[in-house]
Formats: C-alpha cells, sequence, structure tokens
C-alpha cells in the first residue's frame, strides 16, 4: 500500500497542501518564460488536460498557444482545431511559422460528435496538440476525456467559458483568461498539478498577427455516420 502512495504521490495525483510537489509527468513549455516560470517550470501538461476559461474570444488566447503549435508543428504532429469560434487565418498562421500541412480543423455540430472526435484525436499517435472548444461538458464527459488524454500523451486545451471555473474538472491545468486595456492577457492560475493556484502574470499580445479570420488549411466536418460507435 506504501508503494502505491509513493507513485500517486510522486505522479502529483495525491495534493499535499503543506508543501509543493514536483510533477514527473511530461510537459510542454508554453513559450512564455514568465508563464512557465508562475508553472513551477512545468508548462502545458502533456496526457492530460489544460482549460482555459475567458468571457469572450478573441483577447490573445490563440497567441497563448501559438509557440506550442509551431513546436508540435515542426516535430511533424498534427494541430487539431476542433469546433474554434472564427475559422483559424492561415497566412498569418503561416507568418508566424507555423507548418499549415500539420493543421486540421473539424467542425461538428453534434456533441456527441464533439466527444467522440476529442477522444480519437487524443488517443491517435499522430496527434500532437489538441485545441478544442466543445461547449457545455459535465464532468463526467471531462473525465471520460482526460482517460483518452493521458491514453495519447499528448497536450489538450479546452476553450470554456469562465463561469465554468467554478464546475469540478480533473483538468490538470485550469488558466483564467482576462484581457487588459494595454492589449496584453492577464493569465490567473486557478488550478495546477501538484501545487499550489493563485499565481497570475501579464502577456504582451499586441504585436501578434491575428489568427481568426476566415480562411482555413484542411478543414473537415461532421456530422459522422451513427455506425462509429
Amino acid at each position: 500500500m506504501s508503494d502505491i502512495l509513493n507513485t500517486l504521490m510522486r505522479d502529483s495525483r495525491v495534493w499535499q497542501g503543506h508543501r509543493q510537489g514536483h510533477t514527473s509527468h511530461p510537459s510542454e513549455p508554453t513559450g512564455y518564460q514568465v508563464l512557465d516560470n508562475q508553472l513551477g517550470g512545468i508548462g502545458w501538461p502533456r496526457g492530460a488536460l489544460s482549460e482555459c476559461l475567458l468571457d469572450a474570444y478573441g483577447i490573445g488566447e490563440l497567441h497563448l498557444l501559438l509557440p506550442l503549435m509551431k513546436t508540435v508543428a515542426d516535430r511533424g504532429k498534427t494541430v487539431f482545431w476542433l469546433n474554434p469560434p472564427h475559422t483559424p487565418y492561415a497566412p498569418a498562421m503561416a507568418r508566424e511559422g507555423v507548418n499549415l500541412d500539420q493543421v486540421v480543423m473539424v467542425r461538428t455540430d453534434d456533441q456527441g460528435d464533439v466527444l467522440w472526435t476529442l477522444e480519437n484525436c487524443l488517443r491517435s499517435p499522430a496527434t500532437g496538440l489538441v485545441m478544442a472548444w466543445p461547449g457545455n461538458l459535465a464532468t463526467r464527459d471531462i473525465r471520460r476525456l482526460q482517460l483518452a488524454a493521458e491514453a495519447g500523451s499528448n497536450v489538450c486545451v479546452l476553450f470554456r467559458d469562465r463561469q465554468c471555473a467554478d464546475q469540478n474538472s480533473p483538468a490538470a491545468l485550469r488558466l483564467e483568461l482576462e484581457p487588459d486595456h494595454q492589449h496584453n492577457l492577464t493569465v490567473n492560475i486557478i488550478k495546477r498539478r501538484g501545487s499550489w493556484p493563485g499565481q497570475n502574470c501579464s502577456l504582451a499580445m499586441a504585436h501578434r498577427a491575428d489568427l481568426s479570420f476566415n480562411e482555413a488549411p484542411r478543414v473537415v466536418e461532421g456530422p459522422w455516420p451513427t455506425s462509429r460507435r
């Protein structure tokens, strides 16, 4: 029993209030040193869900993922966009150095298709990053996605309404995003695996190109045949 407990504590599955743990889970740098410092040098966790909670789209949330998109695509892994509120603007991503051959956008209106697509993207060995706007999710659905993320060991970022901060979530990382009057993005850490939440930082986003407009790389559209299930 002690060996099992030690494993759970080492992997930060058990949170210890009296000290901050050092997780052994793999991760990817965010590309923003100030944010990585606030995350204890961990960055985006692999094999786990991350959530970005915000009131409105277009405040810099895509720029936050831009360094990771470039890194993943350079490795020859696929970057999936699932149901983004705006179509990705391919020329802007290309100017920022993202290999468009590795970018795929998926659209579907059915909530069952959303979960099925997310699970399959997360479990695929071709995947490096999944960015999804899933709409309303029950806690059981998030647990289901967490299991798929663990199986695939890639990065998954869910963009959700800020009101979801009150919902219990098994996500390893939860970030609250807010714009300020200087075109910066304020990042508040409301949950991170193995350590205290409550840290925050401000990231400059004004110099970045607009990534959301009206032109996409490759688009896959649902609904999918019901025989898939």
